[in-house]
C-alpha cells in the first residue's frame, strides 16, 4: 500500500538535523496527513522517510517572556483550537484550523506540516500572515526565525536548508495585542474541502471605536503563495469605521491579489469572491473588536 524505501525515527531535535545530512533525499514526516497520501497517490512512491512526530518538545503553546506567543511546529489542530492562550490572544486561528479537513485529519495534522507544505490553500497560512507570524528554524548550526513571507518562496516550495526543520512558529505580542480577526473559508463544500479562497481580517480599532488604527488583510488561494493586500491596508489606516470605507477596503485587495483560472474556480470568481470575504471579514472583525457599521 506504502511504497517507502526506509523509514528513520528522530530521537530528538539534533537527531532529526543528523539523518537529514546523511539522507539529504528523506521526506521529514510529521502527522503524515499529506505525505502518506502522497505516498499512497505514487507521488513519492519509493521515498525515504524521517518521522519527527515523536518529538514531544515540538509540540504546544505558550508565551514567552516577551509575550510572544510560541506555538510548536508538531502541535495538532485540534490542539491549537482548543488551547487556553490561543482562545484568549489570537482565537480566530484556533477557529482557521479547525475548518481542516476532519476531526480526524485535524488531531493527527500539525500546523509545522500545514506550512512546509508550501501549499497556498493551507487554511492556517493566512491567518499567520495576518499576524505577521514569524517561523524557526533549527539547524546543525543555529536557529533562524524568519517573517513568514519569506519562508513562503514559491507554490510547495518553503526556504528550508538541507539541514533544517521548522521548530515553531511565533507571533510576536505586538502582532496580536488590541487586534481582533476573523478568517472566512470559500469552498464548495462546507467540510472536507481544499480552499477555493480564504480570507483572514486582523483589526485595531481607536479606543471610541470609530477609527481604523490598522487592519492586516491576508488571502490563500489569491496567488501561488499565500498573501496580503497591502493596498487595502494603507487605504483603511486613520478611516473613519463605516459601511462606505469597508466597501471601498474590499474593492482595493483587487491590486495586489493574483488568483488564476483553474477547475476549481475561474479568476473572475475568485476575484469576486476575495471582495466579498475582505467586506465581510471586516465588518465581523469590526463586531469583535467592539465597534459598529
Amino acid at each position: 500500500m506504502y511504497d517507502i524505501k526506509a523509514l528513520y525515527e528522530a530521537e530528538s531535535v539534533e537527531d532529526a538535523i543528523k539523518l537529514r545530512l546523511e539522507h539529504p533525499d528523506a521526506q521529514i514526516l510529521a502527522g503524515g496527513s499529506d505525505v502518506l497520501v502522497q505516498i499512497r497517490e505514487g507521488k513519492r512512491a519509493g521515498k525515504e522517510l524521517i518521522s519527527i512526530y515523536m518529538l514531544d518538545e515540538l509540540r504546544g503553546v505558550s508565551l514567552d517572556s516577551d509575550g510572544a506567543i510560541r506555538i510548536g511546529s508538531l502541535t495538532s489542530f485540534s490542539h491549537i483550537t482548543k488551547n487556553e492562550i490561543i482562545k484568549k490572544y489570537i482565537n480566530v486561528l484556533g477557529e482557521a484550523v479547525d475548518m481542516v479537513g476532519s476531526p480526524q485529519i485535524r488531531n493527527i495534522g500539525t500546523i509545522g506540516g500545514n506550512t512546509c507544505n508550501g501549499v497556498t490553500s493551507a487554511d492556517s497560512a493566512s491567518t499567520l500572515y495576518a499576524f505577521d507570524a514569524l517561523i524557526e528554524l533549527t539547524g546543525s548550526n543555529k536557529k533562524r526565525v524568519i517573517p513568514i513571507p519569506d519562508f513562503y518562496i514559491w507554490a510547495g516550495k518553503v526556504d528550508i536548508k538541507p539541514d533544517e526543520i521548522q521548530t515553531a512558529i511565533i507571533i510576536p505580542k505586538e502582532k496580536y495585542e488590541g487586534y481582533h480577526g476573523h478568517y472566512i473559508k470559500y469552498a464548495m463544500r462546507n467540510a472536507l474541502d481544499i480552499t477555493t479562497t480564504g480570507c483572514s481580517v486582523n483589526v485595531k480599532l481607536s479606543e471610541d471605536k470609530k477609527t481604523f488604527i490598522d487592519v492586516r488583510i491576508a488571502y490563500g488561494v489569491a496567488g501561488p503563495v499565500p498573501m496580503r493586500a497591502k493596498t487595502a491596508e494603507n487605504f483603511i489606516k486613520g478611516k473613519e469605521v463605516s459601511e462606505e470605507v469597508a466597501l471601498q477596503f474590499s474593492k482595493e485587495v483587487l491590486d495586489d491579489i493574483k488568483p488564476r483560472d483553474s477547475w476549481r474556480a475561474s479568476k473572475a470568481l475568485r476575484q469576486h469572491i476575495a471582495c466579498e470575504l475582505a467586506y465581510r471579514a471586516l465588518k465581523e472583525a469590526v463586531k469583535l473588536s467592539g465597534g459598529e457599521m
